[in-house]
């Protein structure tokens, strides 16, 4: 926001801009500002608790180019990790940082308050950290949250709160294993997987969109839904016969000529499942398509202002069928790889909520498909960061341990991210 001094405008003197902050943006600033400085505090604190040396495996056993091991003291490592944070966390208090400076200097933060806390839940264990594994795992674990928040993202952009995904990734999981099962086709699995997808989605839009049901209350229902159908069908049909109907193939890992070969992050990111590269190109198509496309244009408008997208003729409730269903495609993509691109086999609940967490991941990204498949990423750095840690014996309680993830996701959306704006329709019915 920005004033004018009036007495600028009696005389000929130049005219001074003065830039003010906004309510809403000193809030923000101000809630990252103290989470950073508690989060270094804390930080500071652990480390004097630490057990011994620190060490990081760059490379696993298995690595074509094997790589050192790195060493670092614990203490010292906990400690200057969270000076930095708590210095960065009283920058936003200030309100020194700006721009592009904030921007990185929150990327600093970030990385030292994982480096740090990484460096004394590990120190003193027998064995090291193993960073490889640590990237592999992040990747795995947020596909899938990736292809549902792409759904969500292009579900709200038009206006239709998606809370369903879970339904959707559980049946589309269902579906994937059982066609697979049945051809031992993986494309047919695929396939079948974003049919399900689509026909989760198409219901959504058909009692939200038409017959106006509250958004929120559908999702819920058609989770409940999806849980009820697919916990039926297994016990009924399918786990009698598992043999048949419950070994789908499973997607191999498919490794880039000469990426695949870069020390630490070849392996990692160049030599995963085609649903890994599909989901990082579909995010560079969703963003594309909402933001240099006509149809793009036309999805935000009715998702922000319905009655004058329809004023200059866009169709609102085609538009918004539209994007339900393309998300449901998406999303079917995510529930296919908790079968074929993991296990190859379909066990009751077998998304385990992840649906609700790439719901997370949408609002954490502010509803754009770039930042929300970061959050995803997030998520998935957090969620093998506990699975790592439960291994290296680190000194805290396992039931802690196991609640790390959806912990972390609690503290980013109400401190870093705090309050966000969304499509100004979305969750409104619209009726002419």
């Amino acid at each position: 926001m920005t004033t004018v001094d009036p007495m600028a405008l009696m005389d000929d003197a130049p005219i001074e801009l003065k830039v003010t902050e906004s309510r809403a943006a000193r809030r923000a600033r101000l809630s990252t500002g103290g989470l950073l400085v508690g989060l270094g505090v804390l930080l500071a604190i652990l480390s004097f608790r630490a057990r011994g040396d620190a060490a990081f495996a760059l490379s696993d056993a298995f690595a074509a180019v094997p790589l050192p091991t790195i060493v670092v003291p614990g203490m010292a490592t906990a400690l200057v990790c969270g000076l930095i944070t708590a210095v960065v966390g009283a920058g936003f208090l200030s309100g020194r940082l700006t721009g592009s400076l904030r921007t990185w200097s929150a990327v600093v933060a970030g990385f030292a308050v994982a480096f740090g806390f990484v460096a004394w839940a590990g120190s003193g264990s027998a064995f090291p950290f193993p960073v490889a594994n640590q990237l592999s795992g992040t990747i795995v674990l947020a596909t899938p949250l990736v292809f549902g928040a792409l759904a969500g993202v292009l579900c709200e952009n038009a206006g239709v709160v998606n809370v369903s995904i879970e339904g959707e990734f559980l049946v589309a999981a269902f579906t994937a294993a059982t066609v697979g099962s049945i051809t031992g086709s993986l494309v047919a699995a695929m396939l079948a997987a974003m049919a399900a997808g689509v026909a989760m989605a198409a219901l959504l839009a058909l009692f939200s969109i038409k017959y106006l049901v509250d958004q929120v209350v559908l999702g819920v229902v058609l989770n409940l839904l999806a849980s009820g159908v697919t916990g039926f069908l297994f016990d009924q049909l399918v786990q009698p016969n598992s043999a048949t109907l419950n070994a789908a193939p499973q997607l191999s890992r498919v490794a880039i000529p000469g990426l695949s070969a870069i020390p630490l992050l070849g392996p990692a990111l160049f030599n995963q499942s085609p649903l890994v590269y599909i989901a990082l190109i579909a995010v560079i198509v969703v963003a594309f398509l909402l933001y240099r496309t006509r149809w793009g244009l036309r999805v935000r408008s009715v998702g922000e202002h319905p009655e004058a997208a329809d004023t200059v003729g866009i169709n609102v409730r085609r538009t918004r069928w539209m994007a339900v269903l393309v998300g449901g495609m998406f999303a079917g993509l995510g529930g296919a790889y908790f079968t074929i691109g993991s296990t190859g086999g379909f066990i009751k609940d077998i998304t385990v909520g992840n649906g609700f967490i790439a719901l997370a991941a949408v609002i954490m990204g502010r509803w754009h498909p770039v930042r929300a498949a970061l959050m995803a990423l997030f998520f998935g750095f957090v969620t093998q960061l506990a699975s790592q840690l439960q291994s290296l014996n680190a000194p805290m309680p396992s039931q802690f341990l196991l609640m790390l993830p959806y912990l972390a996701t609690i503290v980013a959306v109400a401190g870093l991210i705090g309050r966000s704006r969304g499509p100004k329709a979305d969750g409104v019915p619209y009726t002419k």
